[in-house]
């Protein structure tokens, strides 16, 4: 009887997703599977799996590496992971409204042999998404609800007073490639609807600033050969990050389970 060697995973950042994936191993939840390191921006010496050096991270052999740090780690390190022979998922999917660096890091996947994979992360149904863009989609319309918190630190400051806002007011309303260029911690999701389905110019995105709910909605609406679909998710806010909901660090576990896992579920 053949075993499977354990699939060595790396991770650029450590953040809220990071420590969900380590708790699930430490708890079991992820079999055939070691982490072997983190590349984190500053020096933690009390924690002997992450590093602020980019050296002594890539000096270690990986299968995969997660990235979870924001679109400037996919820009940096992107090429690097691919060319040492490891898959990259990333989950800062609008760094990609960069056509020339999403050809750039497919060229060098394909020539090494390797895989450049988007998880699902914070947003469902792209499974349906991409099924149907196989025989032809006509629309697809992606809308982000958040409160205004979570818009802080963003352009959407400089179009309206979000700490005064009493009803919902959208402050974008357009083709993804421009959304998340200018909400690049916030839409990622819309980057990877757009992907999977009618690509970053095709696809609309409204991203809505809500002071009435304390949630994330996310909504997304196709069309085409296959006929229509709609699919909402209203999902709790992380504790580290109120841009984010809960759910991201959830589905990043699960893609990383299945990198190893014998059971393959929506792949």
């Amino acid at each position: 009887m053949t075993t499977r060697a354990a699939v060595r995973l790396g991770m650029i950042g450590y953040g809220a997703i990071g420590k969900h994936v380590e708790a699930a191993l430490k708890a079991g939840n992820i079999e055939n599977l070691d982490l072997v390191a983190a590349l984190v921006k500053r020096p933690r010496p009390e924690d002997s799996l992450l590093t602020h050096e980019p050296d002594r991270f890539f000096g270690h052999t990986f299968d995969a590496v997660a990235e979870c740090a924001g679109h400037e780690a996919v820009r940096t390190y992107g090429q690097r992971v691919l060319e040492s022979g490891a898959d990259f998922l990333v989950t800062s999917v609008g760094a990609f409204t960069d056509t020339v660096l999403f050809e750039r890091l497919l060229g060098v996947a394909r020539a090494n042999g390797v895989r450049l994979i988007l998880p699902s992360a914070g947003i469902g149904a792209l499974d349906i998404l991409s099924s149907a863009a196989v025989g032809g989609l006509e629309s697809v319309t992606v809308t982000v609800r958040k409160d205004p918190s979570a818009w802080k630190g963003t352009i959407a400051e400089t179009l309206v007073d979000l700490d005064a806002l009493k009803a919902p007011h959208t402050v974008f309303d357009g083709p993804v490639r421009e959304g998340a260029r200018l909400y690049p911690q916030n839409v990622n999701i819309s980057a990877a609807a757009a992907i999977a389905g009618l690509g970053l110019d095709r696809t609309r995105v409204v991203i809505v600033a809500d002071p009435t709910i304390s949630t994330h909605i996310v909504e997304l609406e196709a069309r085409g050969t296959f006929g229509r679909f709609t699919f909402m998710e209203d999902v709790a806010v992380s504790e580290e990050n109120r841009k984010t909901g809960k759910l991201v660090a959830m589905a990043m576990v699960k893609s990383v389970r299945q990198l190893a896992s014998t059971l393959v579920v929506a792949a």
